[in-house]
């Protein structure tokens, strides 16, 4: 159990997630008189979650056109990784660059012997060998908790839930033999335009969630929690002076991402937790383990 029970909170999210589609569920088959339909879209969700949980690593690699790097290419990232992926006993991940500037950093696969970490040159030219280290241990551990197939999961579960509210505002509910509708149309309308937006909340919630864990865990890998807050600071900072372009397929992996790539994210709909957050939370914890601040 984490310090912060951020596991917990996770669980509570994504029953949240299932409630909502419960809702859904209710109306249209008080609608239609036939469940079939939810079925039908949780099994489209179903086979989502599966597609992007087993191809994660190919969608963001290609995503931010990133290449494949050799010990010789990247000593010291690859010295890093080897030497934090030995202290946590697991496998040594694929180590990827992509050609940005934008600084940031990613981790991805459904498991840790199928494992990708990917730096952009922006983050690789701006960090301090001691402060990507702190990167690095928080992706690693995004892989080792097992993040991506919670958050593929909650992608999957938002998607079914906007689908089924679109359909359910097409629609509009079902009628009785007399011609009468069987579902309140007020109600409809409020539950095809609220649950979409419920799912993403609830969705960015269990990536903000997920993120502070990766800070706590990398940082107990490392050791270092200064050095973490130290390159989230300069990574928010240079993110403003160079964000990445707000195209679909980058939208989509920037929940992978250490920081939210894009400029000008509102807190509400951010799928990262603030940057001044974050720093606090290890400063606590470097205070929790007896480590100087800086």
């Amino acid at each position: 159990m984490h310090s912060h029970f951020n596991g917990v909170k996770t669980a509570a999210l994504l029953g949240g997630m299932f409630a909502v589609l419960l809702v859904i569920g209710g109306l249209i088959s008080g609608g239609t008189g036939n469940a079939s339909w939810i079925w039908i879209f949780a099994l489209v969700g179903l086979a989502s979650t599966a597609y992007g949980y087993w191809n994660s690593d190919k969608i963001a690699i290609r995503s931010m056109h990133a290449y494949e790097v050799s010990p010789e290419q990247q000593p010291g990232m690859y010295r890093i990784v080897t030497e934090l992926s030995q202290r946590a006993g697991q496998p040594m991940p694929r180590l990827y660059v992509s050609p940005t500037q934008s600084p940031n950093a990613f981790a991805t696969g459904r498991n840790p012997s199928n494992a990708a970490v990917c730096c952009t040159e922006g983050i690789l030219g701006l960090l301090s060998e001691r402060e990507l280290r702190g990167v690095l241990g928080h992706e690693l551990m995004h892989v080792y908790n097992r993040d991506i197939l919670t958050s593929s999961v909650a992608a999957a579960l938002a998607g079914v839930i906007t689908s089924i509210a679109q359909f359910l505002m097409f629609f509009g509910g079902g009628r009785d033999e007399n011609g009468n509708r069987n579902v309140n149309p007020i109600a409809i309308l409020a539950v095809s335009l609220l649950a979409p937006l419920a799912a993403s909340l609830i969705q960015m919630a269990v990536s903000r969630t997920r993120e502070f864990d990766a800070d706590e865990d990398g940082s107990a890998l490392t050791g270092d929690p200064a050095a973490l807050a130290s390159a989230l600071a300069k990574i928010s900072g240079g993110i403003a002076q160079a964000p990445l372009p707000e195209d679909q397929p980058l939208r989509n992996t920037a929940h992978l991402m250490i920081s939210n790539p894009f400029r000008n994210a509102g807190k509400l709909f951010s799928t990262h937790p603030p940057t001044e957050a974050r720093i606090q939370r290890l400063r606590g914890q470097a205070e929790t383990m007896g480590l100087p601040w800086g």
